[in-house]
């Protein structure tokens, strides 16, 4: 579980990047965090491997307070994968790439090997085995780098907009992913700006602005509210705003509802 007290962290600047965060995460959750660029996402999700220390409060994460260990240890616990793959790649190829940290964490040559070739299978890297990782596309460098984390088998994984560079297929190939995580027991963080793809595949979102927590519930009734959207500066997700430009009586995310109150309304069933 990952508890956060009351966190204030500021880079020195004088404006508190984040301000009296409390959150908490339960074992095995699927949640997005949401905001504009300086909500203080990406600040927040460096707390919980040790990256960022708070200056006020308490960052807890299965049990262990943040300020009392290592980066190094928590890094078992915590797979963070950063926006930029850029500052996660070195090296020579994508293969020793994803048995790098394997190779740290003291695992036995044939695990080594059972995990790395899951991975180059599960983000379609088979036949990017033997290529330094440089020469990749960007959205390629993504896969190799969410997949050199899940390798080593984190009990938490954090995305940092993992859907940037990734088309529609990627990005469904990624929620499938994720949830079969999920279902696995994992607790999965997705920093994002892709609105619709939370829409689609997330359950839980935390939506942030200024640095402080500003709704936070389910993706379904969170991601419908007007003022939330308005707030955080945060574009809807379009079948959001398809449902307020109808004026229905319950917006939501979801077609199936849509279409079913659309076809209450045109017989006369409106309430």
């Amino acid at each position: 579980m990952i508890s956060i007290e009351g966190v204030t962290y500021s880079y020195g600047d004088g404006i508190n990047a984040l301000d009296g965060i409390d959150l908490e995460v339960k074992n095995s959750e699927l949640l997005a965090i949401v905001g504009e660029n300086g909500a203080g996402k990406t600040t927040l999700v460096k707390h919980l491997n040790g990256l960022l220390k708070p200056q006020r409060g308490r960052v807890m994460v299965e049990g262990i307070d943040t300020k009392e260990t290592t980066v190094a240890t928590l890094a078992k616990k915590v797979g963070l994968v950063f926006q930029n793959p850029d500052h996660m790649l070195f090296a020579e190829t994508v293969e020793k790439e994803l048995s790098f940290a394997l190779t740290n964490f003291g695992l036995p040559p044939e695990e080594i090997a059972k995990r790395v070739e899951w991975a180059l299978i599960e983000f379609r890297l088979s036949n990017y085995r033997d290529r330094s990782p440089f020469t990749l596309s960007g959205g390629e460098k993504k896969r190799v780098s969410l997949a050199s984390v899940l390798c080593y088998d984190p009990q938490i994984i954090v995305l940092d907009e993992p859907t940037t560079g990734q088309d529609s297929l990627q990005k469904t190939r990624l929620a499938t992913t994720l949830t079969k995580l999920n279902r696995q027991g994992k607790t999965v963080v997705v920093v994002t700006h892709d609105i619709e793809f939370v829409a689609d595949f997330i359950p839980r979102v935390v939506v942030m602005s200024r640095g402080k927590i500003i709704a936070d519930g389910p993706t379904e009734e969170i991601l419908v509210r007007k003022d939330v959207m308005e707030a955080s500066s945060i574009l809807p997700p379009q079948l959001a705003e398809l449902s307020w430009k109808l004026g229905l009586e319950s917006p939501s995310i979801k077609a199936e509802i849509i279409i079913e109150e659309i076809k209450q309304m045109l017989r006369g069933g409106q309430k």
